[in-house]
């Protein structure tokens, strides 16, 4: 276990933790809701710091990031626990795990340099802190940034975007990229469905936005629960609202961990979805989740249509860049 600063102490020994905007007090040897913050005697430490129990090397595509050092490999990574609780959630056998000391022990430390390190062997342009929230290992998913800034390399979170205040102000001068998933317009869907508000991840959104770091939107649509028009239509305005060139992914859903019983989302259902998002004034929005979403995976010219990024899945086929090769339209996006 190690001590981490976004924390402050409580009353009668307890702890506040000041992770995300759940803001947990926690007591004395109790856990957040997360289930890897704890207080130890008074001390609130991370169960998980150096603990990554997931590592991979992904196309940056994958998390998706679509104008984000396209045609690129991330190295990804991420711990145990969550601050929500999403009965579709898609990666519960780390997210949703608690009680995670036995699993823990048999995990071997990895300090933030050596996460560095082994993404330049992997020849990775950047680091994902992924596959589980990076709010709840915030201490030890910032200390990689800062690594990761040293060795030359970029850091992405992919999120829920349920932040405190406190995590926003330690995470937006060092993180480059986000992915922030948007999973309805609905608090209420929040509240009984993920396990947490709709309000702190709008303006999340929002505050990414405006310090000036890049980012992506992601909405799995649920068949009855998220994918009606005004839902749909609501998403949609808020991220145009926001930023009309700001890439909305909408992906398919497929049944999974407590959601067992709900099918999977018609492929109609995705491809409305994207028509929508161009309706509201969106000049990107790209389909995820469906066998045959080449065409909807591609980047293409919102002024004269010709192909910018050809993708085939994840996997790009061919690129000219940022910059329409047709028209020379740029396209907002990051470069290497």
């Amino acid at each position: 276990m190690t001590a981490v600063r976004l924390g402050r102490p409580a009353k009668n020994g307890a702890v506040k933790c000041l992770a995300c905007a759940h803001e947990c007090v926690i007591a004395e040897g109790r856990s957040g809701l997360c289930g890897v913050r704890r207080n130890v005697q008074g001390e609130l430490q991370s169960l998980v710091y150096g603990l990554p129990a997931a590592v991979s090397l992904d196309p940056i595509e994958k998390k998706p990031l679509y104008h984000f050092l396209p045609g690129t490999a991330a190295l990804s990574l991420g711990t145990f626990g969550c601050n929500f609780t999403c009965m579709f959630c898609q990666n519960f056998e780390l997210s949703q795990a608690r009680a995670v000391d036995d699993q823990l022990a048999q995990l071997s430390y990895v300090s933030p340099a050596a996460v560095a390190q082994l993404a330049l062997r992997q020849g990775a342009s950047s680091v994902a802190c992924t596959y589980n929230e990076p709010a709840v290992w915030a201490e030890y998913a910032l200390d990689i940034a800062v690594e990761a800034r040293k060795a030359g390399l970029r850091t992405v979170f992919v999120s829920n975007g349920f932040y405190s205040r406190e995590l926003l102000d330690a995470a937006l001068p060092l993180i480059d990229a986000y992915n922030i998933d948007l999973k309805s317009f609905s608090d209420e869907f929040y509240r009984h469905v993920a396990g947490g508000r709709l309000q702190p991840v709008l303006d999340t959104i929002r505050e990414i936005h405006e310090a000036g770091a890049w980012e992506e939107i992601t909405s799995l649509i649920i068949p009855g629960l998220n994918d009606s028009e005004d839902e749909l239509r609501a998403m949609a305005h808020f991220v145009a609202s926001v930023d009309p060139e700001m890439p909305w992914h909408v992906s398919r859903f497929f049944p999974m961990y407590r959601m067992q019983d709900r099918p999977v989302t018609p492929a109609a259902s995705v491809e409305r979805a994207v028509q929508i998002g161009h309706e509201e004034g969106l000049l990107y929005v790209y389909s995820g989740n469906l066998a045959d979403h080449d065409q909807s995976s591609s980047t293409i010219c919102p002024v004269c249509g010709a192909t910018i990024i050809e993708r085939h899945g994840y996997d790009v086929a061919a690129r000219t860049g940022l910059v329409c090769p047709r028209c020379s339209t740029s396209i907002k996006g990051v470069e290497r």
